[in-house]
């Protein structure tokens, strides 16, 4: 290696480039990095009705154990992708799965809320490993290999949450809830171990110098806009907390934008992401991020709530972990399928593809809500339509930007995920708690509220489907590797 890349590199470093592991090796090794991070989304899921009684606090401040780690995870991701464009991926990585361990540990030792939120928060940080490794991947595996590899590793965000479920589930059933996060943390050092053995150093980095004003002023606006969105429901939606911090929030973004164009190392190089196909892809990934988490905030409610109610189908947490589980088995094995579609027909339409059923499935679940069978239907087809379109999304991302912004524009597209999701979460608890009603002195969602979120699922989906429409046919590619010197793929 010579020249600007050469000069990133020990000798060491260099003498292990030219004995770098196989493709499946590598492909495999943050596939499971992402399963690991995307399980300590919903490793407290199981326990969360009963925070309140474990950590001797109140239902409104137990639900900070959850909203600590999306906030955490929608800051660091973009940030941690901007300092891997600049320091190496793979050492952002490395550094990622060190928080998340220690965020870990101290939840596996909290037995009051503070220390509880502190280790959320930095199991948050760790969550950007997902589109670091993403990013990883244009810059280790050889061409023929690079969209099944992409699809398979932006899968992991769902399999790892329903697989993750069930195991979460039995392990509170049946030990001392700490466990969970000793899981945690063993999972966390074994994906640390991995990637330091596995994968190569970085060698592609942008050098200059990191955006301390823009990342503060994004951290700013961020926190304050998902703060209002998650929170306006039990603070009041007119109350003046919800009003200055979502007010503020945009103010700052304002401002944030403007310094970013003139800033020469942006945090986020606004004229990228403003190009039409980043901009609609991340439009569209809102819309796909909505529809997806519709089915964690409507169907656990619907499947666990009792059937005396008529609503409801009286099932356990654990068989409706085990009903939620075929979406993210199906994302995983659909994967190599929406990749084979994306490089013959482009990703765009397999995004459209991924899109038109959601919105197709969710229009067909508010009619079939009624058996516990339906439900697992939905699941099923939700993971088909994920499956295609999160396979997509960073594709098109990367073919629309340098590789030397790879990371820090999946960060980016992962954070519109995100806001779609707390959208979601948002507005199907609102639609579920403001139509309830009460049978057998049980109160309970009522069938037309379970419709009326299926319906905002549609919706949405479908608006996702349109703008998707609308990304460019022909699209602007900058490479497809980007810091491996060519080798001959040994497979071939």
């Amino acid at each position: 290696m010579t020249g600007e890349q050469g000069e990133w590199l020990s000798d060491k470093e260099r003498r292990r480039l030219t004995r770098r592991p196989s493709d499946q090796l590598m492909i495999a090794t943050l596939a499971g990095t992402g399963l690991i991070a995307a399980f300590m989304q919903t490793i407290v899921t199981p326990i969360f009705p009963h925070l309140p009684q474990l950590l001797d606090t109140t239902p409104a401040d137990a639900s900070w154990v959850l909203t600590s780690t999306l906030l955490a995870a929608a800051i660091a991701t973009p940030i941690a992708g901007r300092l891997g464009d600049m320091y190496g991926k793979r050492r952002l990585m490395l550094t990622l799965l060190l928080i998340m361990s220690a965020g870990s540990i101290i939840a596996a030792l909290s037995h009051t809320l503070i220390p509880m939120i502190i280790g959320r928060s930095l199991q948050g940080v760790g969550l950007g490993v997902i589109a670091l490794g993403i990013s990883v991947l244009r810059d280790i595996v050889h061409p023929p290999n690079l969209g099944k590899a992409i699809a398979l590793v932006s899968a992991t965000l769902g399999i790892g949450g329903a697989v993750g479920l069930p195991i979460a589930a039995l392990v509170a059933e049946n030990f001392d809830y700490h466990y969970l996060f000793w899981m945690a943390t063993l999972m966390s050092l074994g994906a640390f171990a991995a990637v330091l053995a596995v994968i190569p150093v970085s060698t592609l980095r942008t050098g200059g110098r990191f955006d301390y004003v823009g990342a503060i002023g994004f951290a700013i606006g961020l926190v304050s806009v998902l703060l209002a969105i998650s929170k306006g429901n039990e603070w009041g939606w007119g109350s003046p907390l919800t009003l200055g911090l979502l007010i503020g929030g945009l103010l700052v973004f304002v401002g944030w934008g403007f310094f970013e164009l003139r800033t020469a190392d942006a945090l986020v190089d606004l004229r990228v992401a403003a190009r039409r196909p980043v901009l609609l892809t991340n439009l569209a990934s809102i819309s796909v991020g909505f529809a997806f988490f519709v089915t964690a905030a409507a169907l656990p409610v619907l499947l666990e709530s009792p059937a005396t109610t008529g609503v409801g189908l009286g099932q356990t947490l654990l068989i409706a972990s085990l009903c939620l589980m075929p979406t993210g088995l199906v994302m995983f094995f659909i994967s190599g399928v929406a990749a084979r579609l994306s490089e013959a027909r482009g990703p765009r339409t397999s995004l459209i593809l991924g899109a038109i059923i959601l919105a197709l499935t969710f229009g067909l679940g508010t009619v079939l809500m009624t058996e516990v069978w339906h439900i697992v239907l939905m699941s099923t087809l939700v993971g088909l339509g994920t499956g295609f379109a999160y396979a997509a999304m960073p594709t098109l991302i990367m073919h629309a930007v340098p590789p030397t912004e790879t990371a820090a524009a999946n960060g980016l597209n992962s954070v519109m995920r995100t806001l779609g999701s707390t959208a979601a979460a948002t507005l199907v608890g609102i639609v579920l708690s403001t139509h309830v009603v009460t049978i057998n002195g049980v109160a309970t969602a009522t069938h037309e509220a379970f419709q009326v979120a299926f319906l905002l699922g549609a919706g949405v989906a479908a608006a996702g489907a349109v703008v998707a429409y609308f990304i460019p046919r022909r699209e602007l590619r900058y490479g497809d590797t980007a810091s491996i010197p060519a080798q001959r793929d040994p497979a071939q």
